[in-house]
């Protein structure tokens, strides 16, 4: 399962994009879910450490949910739209709320493919930045940042939305960079499944 975590508390472009790209993913085979922030009660990680001695977050909301999707997932994809050349609040708050999970088990992520997906409604109002925020989230949690490579896409998925709906819908470059980055994505993805195939067969080996 590939899930997909929406960043936008707004049901616009940056919904519309990850939408796509789950959607593409589902016609190659792959079962997908969406996550978003949308409509969410999601508190702000207070670092408290009660995960770290509970294993479980001290705070009963719509956060519980998404642990056990991490978890479960082969590969996830983070899409935000870019406030103030960085990601939304509402991200940033899923990320730093996943203590608990890894608090629980720490290889949650460990050797997941990950990317990212920043719409800006500047052409360059930060999306760049916004990626390197979600690339340091993966790799500090032992996941692997795919970027769809040089020429337009070098650390992943970026789109100019002009702020509207219909302004990420034509941006046509940002579409070639999101499929760019699919690509990676995918033969990252399978390489995952055959790691995981091949562990499992040790294991049965082992017994």
């Amino acid at each position: 399962m590939i899930l997909g975590i929406c960043g936008s508390p707004r049901k616009k472009a940056t919904f519309h994009v990850l939408s796509y790209a789950l959607q593409e993913l589902e016609e190659r085979g792959f079962e997908t879910e969406l996550f978003s922030v949308r409509n969410k009660e999601i508190n702000f990680c207070i670092h408290c450490d009660h995960c770290l001695r509970a294993k479980e977050c001290i705070f009963d909301d719509d956060m519980v949910g998404l642990y056990d999707k991490i978890e479960s997932s082969e590969g996830v994809i983070l899409a935000s739209p870019v406030y103030n050349s960085g990601i939304s609040a509402q991200l940033k708050a899923v990320m730093d709320r996943t203590r608990a999970l890894f608090a629980r088990n720490p290889d949650a992520l460990r050797g997941k493919p990950g990317m990212g997906i920043a719409v800006g409604g500047d052409r360059m109002g930060g999306q760049e930045i916004a990626l390197l925020q979600i690339h340091s989230y993966l790799i500090l949690n032992g996941a692997i940042p795919v970027s769809g490579g040089f020429f337009g896409a070098n650390l992943g998925a970026t789109f100019w939305s002009k702020d509207t709906l219909e302004g990420v819908v034509e941006d046509e470059e940002g579409f070639r960079s999101l499929r760019k980055t699919l690509k990676r994505f995918i033969s990252h993805i399978n390489e995952y499944g055959k790691g995981q195939d091949q562990a499992c067969m040790g294991d049965n080996r082992s017994r």
